[in-house]
């Protein structure tokens, strides 16, 4: 027991002040007096804390202390402390963080500036350690020693260019050049260019490890790798995107003034980050830290503001390039061309806001692995993205539909299309590429604090809003083409209209539902989406869900009318009564279908009138455009001519019509005789029918009239005029008629001609009524 008490006594010597304290500093100080149940058997022994809590008092009441109210007590506080440390802090206001921010942005450019005077003394300090730890001689050794490695680098790719020259194939001329044989040279070339730095890294790591020291090698290595590796490995890759001396061969559209200022300056772009980084290094090994000089922040600044300077001069090749060569552009593909250059200035400015906040925080490890300059990198590339992603699409897009406005217009569209979803697949990677430079995982990011979560909802709000759109522009785009390939199919259909008479031919099935489906998917991915995207950033979408119940119940009860109208067109839809082109009439008003909605349709007259109908006050609708019509065509002919004759032109003319190019394909049933259909006052009216494709039907009955008309003049035959005959007693004593006998006949003859045409108007009065 003794040895316990001990053991005890010996550990609250260690943790006596720092547990008794924290209880003082945590608990109430009434609870310094409150009387501690103790967790042995005796459970009516008590301790009390000292007043004051000095460590003799401790040591004192340790020793008084039983071995089960030792124990009781240690655990008691311990739990007590770990509670205290798993609290969640309390959290700091926005101004708080706001004035912390401010600071930790100025902090670093006022010590660089108030260390600028010392920042040459501490440089030449940097060297001299680096001669003090080499010597002369050592140096000596060091330089001849890296120019021997460099050599032997060199002479190694110049040995593997030529063995991997022949590789390089025939040299596209600017006559013959596409971009395919353009795109293979510059790959065959860019390859060559790689293998050749490959050669040349492994060559002189080889003799540079055979040759230098592990401390020879701290400085030869960075310096080779920043100075010369990096430059020459950023030469070939803007060679093979500029190519600034080939012009035919360009994968991007700039002319050669802002290729080779590009291409010069992205090289010194790189130079000048390598020399960033190996100078910190540089010194930070030779015992000048970074908070000592502050190089750092003038190296980064010049190298944000070349950036700036690179793309304020080079804006007009810049908004070339990103506006291409593809005449199929829209405004915002302009818009986005002219402000790129302003934008990548401002990516400039904005990293080094943030690397000069992160300096403030004093996270210099993290900057190190240069997060800053892979983030312009990948933001700075957009033209060359986009570049890729549009040439891509003109190559890979399926070819176009049909022929016409029509397929034209679908065709753009789905290249559009195509072009949207290619960008945002490549925003989200450069996303996933800068967030991975700052070591961010976006996965695990909500289970951090406050600024995190918010920074996860942010991406996670973004990520809901791209993938929406992408599944948004992929149903667009599958809408939008089967409604061309269904448009394209009727079109020559669709630009007569029957003849300028009504009645012409409808479009399919497809194109009158697709164009209602493609607004309800649309409208449905936008609501399911926008929803998501509004949880995605922490905010309870339950009311939303009730309030917009609320407002359908609201709509279902106030506006009866309307959902009677969407539930009748659902029904006429699914019944096929109608489709786009067809000509129809409702209650009396006739026209073709122009345009349809979900509560109502249009319909436009032959003479332009358009008649807007809702779907709940059709009670009839007649379609004359469906599948077949048939025309019957009635000739009045004298009464001596010979039926049988004009039964034989009929159907010659039928036979050469069916037989013609131009109507072949209309006719259904060949245009026939259907003889002596009635005898009248005039002569006998001979019928003829035929059966063709809705709109069709007026321009055949046209032809045939022709023929007809053509055909009876060379037979002969003469079409029935109306006569009026008078039979005068003593007409063989005409030539004897006085002229008022001769009045008197004509006002007899006018009389009877009048009665005679107020009959017919009589009968087709009648005729029409009982229609």
């Amino acid at each position: 027991m003794k040895t316990l008490l001990q053991r005890y006594v010996q550990v609250l010597h260690v943790l006596g002040l720092i547990v008794l304290m924290a209880f003082a500093t945590t608990a109430p100080l009434s609870a310094q007096s409150q009387m501690l149940p103790t967790s042995g058997t005796n459970t009516a022994d008590t301790v009390t804390l000292p007043d004051p809590l000095t460590p003799e008092a401790i040591h004192e009441m340790v020793a008084r202390m039983s071995d089960d109210q030792v124990r009781g007590l240690l655990l008691d506080r311990l739990d007590a402390v770990a509670a205290a440390q798993s609290a969640p802090a309390p959290g700091k206001g926005l101004i708080a963080t706001l004035e912390e921010t401010w600071t930790a942005f100025y902090s670093p450019g006022l010590s660089a500036i108030g260390k600028l005077s010392h920042l040459g003394s501490k440089q030449i300090e940097a060297l001299s350690n680096f001669r003090s730890a080499f010597g002369d001689m050592g140096l000596l050794k060091l330089f001849a020693f890296m120019a021997i490695a460099i050599a032997a680098g060199l002479a190694a790719e110049m040995i593997v260019n030529r063995i991997s020259k022949r590789w390089q194939g025939t040299e596209a001329t600017a006559d013959d050049a596409t971009l395919w044989s353009a795109l293979g040279f510059l790959a065959r070339r860019f390859g060559r260019e790689i293998l050749g730095l490959v050669a040349f890294y492994v060559a002189l790591r080889t003799v540079g490890l055979a040759l230098l020291s592990p401390a020879q090698l701290s400085f030869a290595g960075p310096f080779v790798t920043y100075m010369i590796w990096f430059p020459r490995l950023g030469a070939a890759v803007s060679r093979f995107v500029l190519a600034p001396h080939r012009s035919d061969l360009r994968l991007v559209n700039i002319d050669d003034r802002w290729a080779a200022y590009l291409h010069r300056n992205l090289i010194g772009l790189v130079l000048l980050g390598g020399f960033t980084m190996f100078i910190i290094g540089f010194n930070t090994a030779n015992g000048v830290a970074i908070a000592e000089t502050r190089i750092a922040f003038w190296l980064n600044s010049a190298v944000h503001i070349y950036v700036a300077l690179i793309f304020w001069t080079a804006r007009e090749g810049l908004t070339q390039m990103m506006l291409g060569t593809d005449p199929d552009r829209s405004r915002f593909d302009v818009w986005v061309a002219s402000a790129y250059p302003y934008f990548a200035i401002a990516v400039a400015a904005v990293t080094w806001v943030v690397v000069q906040v992160l300096s403030g925080f004093g996270y210099f490890k993290l900057l190190l692995t240069t997060p800053h300059y892979t983030t312009m990198f990948w933001l700075l590339l957009a033209p060359v993205i986009d570049t890729a992603i549009r040439g891509l699409v003109r190559h890979m897009l399926p070819p176009m539909i049909g022929e016409g406005a029509v397929a034209e217009a679908a065709y753009k569209a789905t290249k559009r299309s195509y072009i949207k979803i290619g960008r945002v697949i490549a925003g989200l990677i450069v996303v996933l590429r800068v967030a991975e430079a700052w070591n961010l995982d976006l996965r695990n990011l909500a289970a951090a604090g406050v600024g995190e979560r918010f920074a996860a909802n942010s991406v996670e709000f973004i990520m809901t809003v791209a993938t929406g759109y992408v599944i948004y522009e992929l149903v667009s785009l599958y809408v939008n083409r089967q409604l061309a390939k269904e448009q394209t199919s009727v079109a020559g259909v669709e630009g007569d209209l029957g003849g300028g008479e009504g009645g012409g031919a409808g479009g399919s099935r497809l194109t009158t539902v697709l164009p209602l489906a493609l607004v309800s998917a649309q409208t449905a991915i936008m609501v399911i989406f926008g929803l998501l995207a509004v949880g995605s950033l922490g905010i309870d979408i339950t009311p939303l869900l009730a309030g917009a119940g609320i407002l359908g119940l609201a709509i279902g009860f106030g506006a009866q009318k309307l959902v009677t109208d969407v539930v009748s067109g659902v029904f006429f839809l699914i019944d096929d009564a109608f489709r786009v082109g067809e000509y129809v009439e409702v209650g009396g008003t006739m026209g073709t279908v122009e345009k349809i909605s979900i509560r109502s349709m249009q319909l436009r007259h032959h003479r332009g009138l358009v008649h807007t109908i809702p779907y709940g006050e059709i009670p009839k609708l007649t379609n004359f455009s469906r599948d077949w019509v048939i025309m019957k065509l009635m000739f009045t002919v004298p009464f001596d001519t010979d039926p049988n004759k004009v039964k034989k032109i009929f159907k010659r003319i039928g036979a050469e019509m069916i037989a013609d190019p131009l109507y072949k394909d209309d006719f259904l049933e060949p245009f026939k005789s259907q003889g002596v259909f009635q005898f009248d006052d005039v002569g006998i009216v001979m019928r003829g029918k035929f059966m063709a494709k809705p709109g069709t039907q007026f321009t055949i009955r046209k032809e045939i009239y022709n023929r007809v008309r053509k055909e009876f003049d060379a037979n002969g035959i003469e079409f029935a005029r109306r006569e009026v005959r008078v039979a005068l007693p003593g007409l063989d004593e005409s030539d004897n008629l006085s002229e008022a006998d001769k009045t008197a006949v004509a006002a007899a003859a006018g009389a009877a001609v009048q009665q005679q045409v107020e009959a017919k108007a009589a009968e087709a009065a009648a005729a029409k009524g009982k229609k």
